[in-house]
């Protein structure tokens, strides 16, 4: 039996959201404006999580990258009142991705150095010591 949930989606009950962790896109924020590309880590109904750069910002990251030059791309959570759209970063007609161009450009997947970045940032913050705070109290 179809699962007719949705009237008018023809999409079948088995298709998947194309935006899963691991894909790349661009995504336009509001309040203040910005755009921004990079992988997704976690996309949740508070928000979306990501590692990248401000779209502003894209050919001096390639320029870098190319150089062999450390380079820092953001990982970042931005709620999802401040989106107002994420798109997949796909070639439009003959004009290439900006994933296109950056492997052109510096011979990398993006993908890949996002996710080990993203990893390895990640494996940084979980093993860092926590600050604690003492609650003594002052003699009196």
């Amino acid at each position: 039996m179809q699962d007719r949930s949705h009237p008018g989606d023809e999409r079948p009950p088995s298709s998947h959201s194309p935006f899963v962790p691991g894909s790349i896109v661009v995504v336009t924020l509001g309040n203040p404006r910005d755009k921004f590309w990079g992988m997704i880590l976690a996309l949740a109904p508070e928000g979306l999580s990501m590692t990248g750069i401000e779209l502003a910002g894209f050919e001096d990251f390639v320029v870098m990258v190319k150089d062999g030059e450390q380079f820092s791309p953001a990982v970042v959570f931005f709620p999802m009142h401040r989106i107002e759209r994420i798109e997949l970063d796909l070639p439009d007609g003959s004009l290439p991705s900006l994933s296109q161009r950056f492997s052109t450009k510096t011979g990398l997947d993006p993908a890949a150095l996002l996710a080990d970045y993203a990893i390895k940032h990640a494996a940084h913050t979980t093993t860092a010591p926590r600050s604690t705070v003492s609650s003594a109290k002052d003699p009196a």
